[in-house]
Parts: C-alpha cells; structure tokens; sequence
C-alpha cells in the first residue's frame, strides 16, 4: 500500500445549508483555515471556492488537488445534490483550479474516510466494542439533514467506500408503535422511507404523526430536556427506529469493527440513548440478539469530519 501524499489540497463539504472549506497537507486538515459559505449566495461549488481562494492567501497553483463531499448520490464522479439545485464534477472543479488531482465523493463516503483519523475525544461511545480483526469492515450512519450509510472496507489495495441511498429503503415495520402511524409520516409519493422519520425533519414528522401538533425536531428535544411527556414519547421511538435500523444495517454488513453515528441530529440524540432504549432496539434481533453484542457503537462529536476525509481520500489518490 502506497504512503499517503503530503502536498496541498482543498477540501470541501457541502450540506444543504452551508459548505465548509478547507485546506489540508496530506491527510490532515488545517482546522484554522476551515471557512463557512452560506449556499443560498453562491450559484454553485465554484463559486464557492473562488470566494474561499480570495481570502486564503494561497496561490491556484500551490494546490495540488481537491475533493468535495457532497450531500447527495454520486455515480463516475458526478454528484446531484438532494437538497440543493447543484450539480458537482470533476470538470467543475477543474475548471474551478488548475489542481492535478480531483475526487467527488458522497458526504458519507467521506465520513467513512474519516474514520481512524479522528481523535479519540471526538468519539463517544454508545456501545462497547469488542476485539476485532484489522480487516474487519467498519458502517457509518448519518443522521442529520437526511440518512444514510455506507460500509467501510480496509483491504490490502486501500480503503473502500462504496456509496449508498440507505435512507430510502422502508420503515421497519416491527417497532412497537411504529406501524399504526405509518400512513401518516409516507412521503409525497406514499413512501414510508427510514429518511422521513430518521432526519432532522423526520423528528417533527413523527412528533405529528403522534400527537398532531407539528414541531421542530429543536423544540422537541428541548422540550425533551424539559421532561414533557408528549416529547419523551416521540424521542422514545425515534430513538427505538434509530436502533432497529442501525440493527438491520449491521446484520447487512457485519461491522466488526464499529459503528459510527455522523451528524447533528446523531449528536443531539446521543444523551438520550442509553434511556431511551437504543441498546435494546438494537439488539432485538430474535435468535440473533446476542450475535449483536459483537458491535460496538460510538457517535462522531466532530464536525469537520468530512473534510478530514476528503483530505485523507486526496492523500491516497
């Protein structure tokens, strides 16, 4: 396996609000250098970084290549953002830098980059994770503005992040309580998918489904914190959700060494799995729930993630 390059790169991670940048030597990203970009004042991901590189004191030709994570699927190198009218690909960023090296990557793929670069006192542990072999494959699940997942492979070639549309799949049926209010949290196209209630919005489309008042998924874990009863409940089966499709994925993958939770909304539930009963949602595999015990859980509290791997991605190419 080849030893990562140190040269200067520009990373990129573009949600459906803001795009963070950065610049990065090898695999490690100068956290001084990360700016934020308001999406809404930009017609794309080159403007973009035509803004960031008028202010960042370094030269179009010191840049050596760039990466960009993008919130949306990503086929040969082309990302079509869900929330956001922006198409991203490697002919815009070359026209956008004169850099040698370009990659277009899922924002979950770049988190699963991520991984084993990130320090220790931004990992919090849900779980215990037990021994496990160098090769065993890692799974990370993001909660945030939508969901996703995707594998993570160590082989002998390089790491492996294939892509992945995992918060379209189906709503598991089979968690207490879940099935009655199905019809009412289905998408625009009837669509019971996992997204539309493990989501930023999907918090408030199950708190309505529940109780028919509509709520931020903010006011409901404040509320949450407040101890209201109606909250407890839609925390209580969100957080159930949560654990039965983390469940089904891992028996999908065989994670053996972890999962990780990415994204705000992952953060901002992680107080509240433990009581909420995430473990046993988990676990509630029939004849399988003691095999379960064999994945370990931690949530990813850094936010700047994504751009480390896009950094640790570029370093490799």
């Amino acid at each position: 396996m080849s030893s990562p390059e140190t040269g200067l790169s520009l990373v990129a991670d573009i949600g459906g609000t803001n795009t963070r940048v950065a610049l990065a030597r090898g695999p490690l990203v100068d956290g001084a250098s990360v700016k934020r970009f308001r999406n809404a004042e930009h017609d794309g991901i080159a403007s973009v970084i035509a803004a960031y590189m008028e202010g960042c004191g370094v030269s179009d030709t010191e840049i050596t290549g760039v990466c960009v994570a993008a919130a949306g699927p990503v086929r040969d190198g082309v990302a079509q953002l869900t929330n956001l009218d922006w198409r991203v690909d490697r002919e815009i960023l070359a026209g956008a830098l004169t850099a040698g090296k370009s990659a277009v990557l899922n924002d979950l793929q770049a988190q699963g980059h991520a991984i084993g670069h990130i320090a220790s006192t931004n990992l919090q542990r849900i779980l215990p994770q037990p021994a496990h072999s160098p090769h065993a494959a890692k799974l990370v699940i993001g909660l945030g503005t939508g969901f996703n997942a995707c594998p993570v492979f160590d082989t002998e070639a390089g790491r492996f992040v294939p892509p992945s549309e995992a918060g379209h799949v189906s709503l598991p049926a089979t968690v207490p309580g879940l099935s009655e209010i199905l019809p009412e949290i289905a998408d625009s196209h009837g669509f019971p998918s996992v997204e539309e209630v493990l989501s930023g919005r999907g918090v408030g489309t199950l708190h309505a489904a529940l109780h028919g008042v509509h709520a931020e998924a903010a006011e409901v874990l404040a509320a949450m914190e407040a101890r209201d009863a109606a909250a407890l409940e839609t925390g209580r089966l969100f957080v159930r959700v949560m654990g039965a499709v983390a469940g089904d994925l891992a028996l999908g993958h065989l994670p053996f060494a972890g999962i990780y939770f990415v994204g705000g909304v992952a953060r901002a539930f992680a107080p509240w799995l433990d009581e909420l009963g995430f473990a046993e949602a988990f676990r509630s595999k029939g004849r399988f729930s003691t095999f379960m015990e064999q994945f370990g859980v931690q949530v990813v509290t850094d936010d700047y993630a994504a751009l480390t791997g896009c950094a640790s991605h570029l370093s490799r190419l």
